[in-house]
Parts: structure tokens; sequence; C-alpha cells
């Protein structure tokens, strides 16, 4: 049998996003492990059939070598024990420590995906200046050998990896984000009253979060009638996170509400007229697959990461990154027009039912498994074939 190991930063982070990869993977006749952090999910992660490998030393934000040697002591034993025919990394640390576990660990065929290149990429600061000095040398190492590739989730990161060097043409594959489960986040009504716009992920700058209070601030000063809505929490470990303060601040000035973290996403999402990502960079949204899935018009930035899903004219208004006033005319725009909304409700749906569904993410990510398997040399049942 075949056997697939999943190493991602956290639980949570598996279960929103490559759970449905997993129940497509054991479909297909893989043996799965997950190797993560593990919070909240760890039994309902075990209860899918998941072989679960807990890292007690894993922090993403950690620089500490002693810490980041203990975590790579942990993550080698793991695939040793499990014995992964193919590995996939996901995230930054996972790109960056899984390779050299698999390489240890003689694991045969290797898969990183970059889900948006994030805060190291897109910031000028010292911090991120230092970490590309130090990393990227790394990462070209980690991404180059073996029988590995990498796959990006649009075409602005391909372009980037290429830019740096960081990995060869040939081994760069494009599959557009995680998929979403179309039966789970299916349409329903608009809801009536005052329309809601809603922003629902990680709490970061450059999320976009301080454009969208913004966009509020001058909505409210033109009379227009709408409720900015923010869904998530702060991401401590990210060095763009906005403080509770501030976030309670725009609360108590009337500008948002903020309705915390929440795991019934259908539900919530059912409560918006309008979804909002004003995000400077991304991979490609999951936030916006589940808001087109649901028909819900988008307000996206003009990034590589949102045109696969975020269709200007056609399922959303895309506006400049860091333009509040952009943001805020897209969402009058939208609440003014329910005809339009509706319209882009169903295009967005439509989207998403023929290119960007869970069924045909995990079919594509499945056939790069089995090309790298096969160019190991691998049978189907994981063993090496005879010459």
């Amino acid at each position: 049998m075949r056997r697939l190991l999943l190493f991602m930063p956290e639980d949570w982070y598996f279960w929103v996003h490559r759970l449905s990869l997993a129940r497509a993977a054991r479909a297909a006749g893989y043996e799965v492990a997950l190797v993560t952090r593990v919070g909240s999910f760890g039994a309902a992660i075990e209860g899918e059939g998941i072989r679960l490998y807990p890292l007690r030393s894993f922090l993403r934000s950690s620089a500490n070598p002693f810490a980041e040697l203990s975590m790579l002591r942990e993550l080698v034993s793991a695939y040793r024990d499990f014995v992964p025919t193919i590995a996939h990394h996901e995230a930054l640390k996972p790109v960056l420590y899984g390779p050299l576990a698999a390489h240890l660990s003689g694991v045969p065929a290797v898969v990183n995906v970059l889900v948006g290149l994030g805060f190291l990429f897109a910031s000028d600061s010292m911090k991120a200046r230092v970490l590309r000095v130090l990393l990227l040398p790394l990462l070209r190492m980690a991404w180059n050998s073996g029988n590995s590739r990498v796959i990006v989730q649009n075409d602005g990161d391909y372009r980037t990896l290429i830019d740096y060097r960081l990995a060869d043409a040939g081994r760069i594959s494009k599959i557009r984000g995680t998929g979403v489960d179309t039966s789970l986040f299916a349409p329903t009504p608009e809801p009536s009253g005052t329309p809601i716009v809603m922003l629902a992920s990680r709490i970061l700058w450059d999320k976009g979060v301080g454009e969208f209070v913004e966009a509020s601030r001058i909505l409210r000063a033109s009379g227009c009638r709408v409720r900015f809505v923010l869904v998530g929490i702060p991401d401590l470990h990210n060095p763009m996170a906005i403080p509770r303060k501030r976030i309670e601040a725009w609360v108590a000035e009337g500008l948002i509400e903020w309705w915390g973290v929440r795991w019934d996403m259908p539900k919530v999402l059912e409560q918006a007229s309008i979804v909002c990502l004003p995000s400077y960079h991304e991979g490609l949204p999951k936030i916006l697959l589940e808001a087109a899935a649901c028909a819900r018009p988008i307000v996206a930035t003009d990034i590589p990461g949102c045109h696969a899903i975020a269709r200007h004219g056609i399922n959303a208004l895309r506006v400049p990154v860091r333009d509040a006033a952009a943001v805020a005319a897209a969402v009058s725009t939208l609440v003014q027009d329910a005809p339009m909304r509706k319209r882009f409700g169903e295009a967005g749906r439509k989207i998403v039912l023929e290119e960007l569904s869970d069924e045909i993410v995990c079919r594509q990510t499945l056939d790069a498994y089995g090309t790298l398997i096969a160019s190991a040399g691998l049978a189907a049942n994981g063993r090496h074939q005879a010459a």
C-alpha cells in the first residue's frame, strides 16, 4: 500500500484546508499520516483513520536553534516510523524542514506546497530582509534536490520562484488552491435586513483589515447602511498580527462587529451579503472559494492570488492594494445593487463547480503524487518495480 505523510503547521490548518485531500487519498488506497502541532482537532483527525504524529516542539515563530533541532529530530523519527512513499509539506516551516527530514529518512518522493509567499517575500522590513538572506539558500537546496516538486497556487508565486531562482521551472507545478466542499458550502438566500459585509481571516494587517475598517468609517460617514463584520482571531505567531486592544477599540467605536473564531463557516457565510478580502498577498484564499461556493459576491484586491476566484465584473469587484476608499466604493456599489449581487453570486458558484472544487483539486494533487511515485520507480503498492 502507498503511504502518504502530510506535514502541516497546525491541526486546525489541516482540518480546514486538507481534510478533503486526506479523504481522497485514503479512498485512492493510500495509508495517510499527519505530522503537525496538535491543538483541539487531534481526536477528530484520528477519527478519520489518519495516523497522527504530534509535534511537541513545533513553533511557527521560533528561531531558537535548539528548539529547531528538537523539532527536526521529532520529524525524522515520525518519517522513519511511518516510512512514507511520498511526503507532502505545506506552509513555510514544513517546506523548509520537511525536505531535510525526508532526505534523512530516505523518502522516495516529495511535494512542497506554497500557500502564498507571505511576510517573507512581501515585506520590506529589516526582519524580512534578514530572513530572506538566511533562508533563500536553504530553500534552493530543499526545493531542487531529489525526486521532488514544488506546487504553487498562482502565477505570481510561480514568477517569484523563478525570479529568485528558488526552483527549476521543470520542478514547479500550479494547482489553484485547496478546493472547497461544494455540498457543504452551498447557496442560500441572501438574508434580509441591513447588509453584512464580512472579512473572515486571521486578523493581520496584511490581510487588509486596516483598509476594511477604514472603508467602514468612510461608508458610515456617507450614511450608507451596512454592517462590517470581522471573523477570526489575531495570529500571535505572525509579525503582522493586530493587537486585540486595537480590535476592541474599533468595536467600541462602532466601526465593526467582531465575531471571533468560528468553525461553522457555512452558517456564518449564510449571514453575509458580501465577502471582502483586501489582502496584500495570497496563495488562493480559502475564504473566497467558500464565499463563491455559497453564491456570495466578492470584493478583493487585484493580486495574483485572488485572480482565479475573484473575477472583476463577473463575480467580484477587484480593488487596488492598500486602498480603503476603493474598498468602500466597491462595497457601496454592491450594497446598492441587489441584482448585481445575485448575478455575481451565481457566477461565483459556477466558477467553483467547474474549476476549483475540492474534487478537482484533490484529483490534480493525487495525479502529481502518482507522477512522482512513478518517477521513483515504485509500483502502485509503493514497492520498487523490477527493472
